[in-house]
């Protein structure tokens, strides 16, 4: 009887040891190596620039230069165009040489981190406003810019939609892809609001806190759309993810009537220009040539 006690002791504890480990590695390992890797630097060099564009450095506020390409416009409009996390405009340059080829001007940005652009890597992008800054401040500067737009993929689209109040100066803003970069722009959707639904969100951000020395942005997306009057946004979301369109439903019903909402069917994050070129280019250039007046 002792031995048998002894043995479902020795049972307990190995199950109880096993569920703490699972547990452990769940909300604790994995949100740890995702931190790492949200800070990992990318450094993939960008190559030439596309024809009719050329090298240039912008300088941010807080002293980041940033590396770019620049074409400059023959309609008076320029886009901000921003890539996604761990890519770099090498991954935009078909959506450059689209915009160019209808007469925009196009910057198209290394965010900080990525490729030769200086300073620490954020795959979340919380500190891109402060890039967003340093773009507008660029082209501002210069006379042949009349009006500016915006296009972001991704943690580009998130940046350029969470910088929107704080630059009202870009008109138009298309996001493709866009969800959230911190918890407070998680749980802006309800069913994320559990505590079980977003603990490992929680631990994720202290985690890449700690190891970066970033701090998640102090205005929402959600909160920029919110306090935007005038700007006009068309958001682009996957047909083939769900999370995705939700978000995109969610940040058209904050503009109201200043946004516009495109699902692309059975399409995956981000392929739009890839997938349905001809419908894609036709709506960015519309949105675009109406939103920032540059006819």
């Amino acid at each position: 009887m002792k031995r048998l006690f002894t043995t479902r002791k020795r049972t307990v504890r190995v199950i109880v040891g096993t569920i703490t480990l699972l547990l452990a590695t769940l909300y604790i390992g994995f949100p740890a190596v995702m931190a790492v890797g949200a800070i990992l630097p990318t450094r993939a060099n960008a190559g030439d620039p596309p024809a009719e564009f050329t090298e240039v450095t912008l300088t941010t506020r807080d002293d980041v230069h940033l590396a770019a390409w620049y074409a400059e416009p023959s309609n008076g409009g320029v886009i901000i165009l921003l890539h996604g996390a761990g890519s770099g405009r090498q991954n935009v340059r078909d959506h450059a040489t689209m915009l160019h080829h209808h007469g925009f001007g196009v910057l198209a940005l290394n965010l900080r981190g990525h490729g030769d652009s200086d300073g620490q890597t954020n795959r979340l992008g919380w500190n891109g406003t402060l890039d967003v800054g340093a773009a507008v401040d660029f082209l501002t500067a210069r006379d042949e810019v009349e009006r500016i737009g915006g296009l972001g993929l991704s943690m580009g689209g998130e940046v350029l939609l969470g910088a929107a109040s704080e630059y009202p100066m870009i008109q138009a803003i298309v996001a493709e892809g866009a969800t959230y970069r911190s918890v407070s722009e998680y749980i802006s959707l309800p069913s994320n609001r559990p505590f079980h639904r977003n603990m490992t969100h929680h631990i994720f951000s202290f985690m890449v806190r700690t190891v970066s020395g970033d701090t998640p942005p102090g205005t929402t997306i959600m909160d920029s759309l919110v306090a935007t009057t005038d700007t006009a946004f068309l958001f682009i979301a996957a047909g083939n993810e769900d999370e995705e369109i939700v978000y995109n439903e969610l940040f058209q019903t904050a503009v109201h009537d200043r946004g516009e909402l495109w699902t692309i069917p059975n399409i995956g994050h981000i392929q739009g220009l890839a997938r349905e070129r001809a419908e894609y280019e036709q709506r960015i250039i519309a949105f675009f040539t109406s939103s920032i007046d540059t006819e």
